[in-house]
């Protein structure tokens, strides 16, 4: 399987981690990861195959755009090949700055790039997907998001709101965090609902139990309870329960099934000479 990461212009740097993809080869199968409830916002284009989603007996395609936004419920992907997609990854509360649909809108829902940007997005998939290499698909999408970027009139107390809250979700206090911004802890609420269709509480929730997984998953040698209480669990009995509430898994069963799989977890930023190579076969 090939993989590739580029990090975007300065412009876009505080809005947009990175882009990346993946593309099977020949014959491959890959084992596709469970993604697990979280904060993040994630849009995919395929130019093969979509995913597969497993849910309950059945398995079902994913649109060929689609957006992974706030997830309260984990989604399975299916073992499969024939696949290659770009995606874009966005920062901590940066997607409305992109998007004309109300956050309340998006929770565990995946949305068409045309059901974001209307003619303008599903044109803008049409083109992902029939540009030569992930280089041109790169660079269609950077010039699409500058465009928007332009263009858009957001709430920019909301999005330093949400990149503090995910950053130090471990320590700070909701009240802290509005007295950090001058404003009210309830119009900061009010306002950040709205945005984003989420509360302030349910993103510190979902952040803690983000990072905590992606660090037992990445990190064999992590304890489960250093962990848990390096990212502001009470303690470890306290992070299993919540597991178990957002997964209906324990943590031990959801890592065993998880190592024998990829995952979709930030990857170390690659030498720039190894993100050119992955990219230069234009």
């Amino acid at each position: 399987m090939r993989i590739f990461h580029r990090f975007p212009i300065p412009k876009l740097s505080p809005y947009v981690e990175r882009f990346w993809g993946w593309e099977a080869g020949a014959g491959e199968a890959i084992p596709l990861p469970t993604i697990l409830p979280g904060t993040g916002a994630e849009i995919f284009f395929h130019y093969r195959e979509p995913f597969r989603q497993i849910e309950g007996a059945g398995v079902f395609a994913l649109e060929s755009t689609h957006l992974l936004c706030v997830r309260r419920h984990p989604i399975e992907l299916a073992e499969m090949g024939e696949f290659g997609f770009v995606a874009i990854r966005f920062r901590a509360g940066a997607l409305h700055h992109f998007i004309p649909v109300p956050g309340r809108e998006l929770p565990d829902r995946q949305p068409r790039a045309s059901d974001l940007w209307g003619a303008s997005g599903n044109a803008l998939g049409k083109q992902v997907r029939g540009a030569r290499c992930n280089r041109v698909r790169v660079d269609l999408l950077e010039n699409f998001l500058l465009q928007r970027l332009e263009k858009s009139a957001t709430d920019k107390l909301i999005s330093t709101a949400a990149s503090r809250l995910y950053r130090h979700c471990d320590t700070l206090t909701i009240t802290a965090l509005a007295s950090q911004l001058d404003i009210g802890r309830r119009q900061l609420e009010r306002r950040f609902l709205d945005v984003t269709g989420q509360t302030l509480v349910e993103v510190r929730r979902l952040s803690r139990f983000q990072k905590t997984a992606r660090t037992l998953l990445l990190d064999q040698s992590a304890r489960c309870a250093d962990s848990a209480l390096s990212n502001g669990y009470y303690d470890q009995s306290h992070f299993i329960r919540e597991f178990q509430s957002l997964t209906s898994l324990s943590p031990l069963s959801y890592l065993k099934q998880a190592r024998l799989k990829t995952h979709f977890y930030n990857t170390p930023r690659f030498a720039s000479e190894k993100i050119q190579s992955t990219l230069s076969s234009c």
